[in-house]
């Protein structure tokens, strides 16, 4: 396509001085902006979680981590970008029901990453959600022994709407449809988790 757009000016009759300078000009130009992404230290897209972001709870043999969330960090979200939410969902859980197990939203627009363990506790700047065990914070993946790991997507949505606007203690169907005409981009990192 530049290459096309390269000859439509040198066929327009500008000198050649101003054809190889529209013709840099062109080509200097970026193709695309930079995309909206999500990434982590702690897990490659694609790769495993580590034990200590599975689930803890004794009376579950399935949850033998000690329930660290992962680190997480974004850029280049949008223009406009007003406030962040993010949901971490396993399609495969009970039995392909699917299990919610982190939602968070009223993330300011001004934050760019998550620290290791800060979505396991309670925060003051995002509002937790509700989750399938019925929790305001992260819990993390309990895959029964023997199944084949099973995927874990986080998902990360910019929205329009200011930080602090939304009720708290939403579901992830509820976050859904508060969000419903607000959201701008959405990404996502997919990790696994069995034992």
């Amino acid at each position: 396509m530049r290459l096309l757009a390269k000859r439509s000016f040198c066929r327009s009759g500008l000198t050649l001085a101003g054809c190889v300078t529209a013709a840099s000009a062109l080509l200097a130009m970026p193709s695309h902006a930079a995309t909206f992404d999500i990434t982590s230290k702690a897990v490659q897209d694609g790769g495993m979680l580590a034990k200590k972001n599975a689930g803890n709870n004794p009376q579950n043999k399935n949850c033998d981590g000690e329930n660290v969330s992962p680190p997480l960090a974004w850029a280049n979200p949008p223009a406009n970008t007003k406030s962040f939410a993010i949901i971490m969902f396993d399609p495969v859980g009970r039995g392909g029901l699917g299990v919610v197990h982190w939602v968070a939203y009223d993330i300011p627009a001004s934050k760019t990453s998550l620290g290791e363990g800060e979505a396991s506790k309670p925060s003051t700047e995002f509002k937790g959600g509700k989750n399938t065990p019925g929790l305001l914070t992260y819990f993390g993946p309990c895959p029964p022994m023997g199944d084949k790991p099973h995927p874990y997507v986080i998902t990360l949505v910019a929205t329009d709407m200011e930080a602090g606007t939304l009720k708290p203690d939403m579901t992830r169907d509820e976050l859904g449809a508060a969000l419903t005409g607000h959201v701008l981009a959405a990404t996502s990192i997919v990790t696994r988790y069995g034992h």
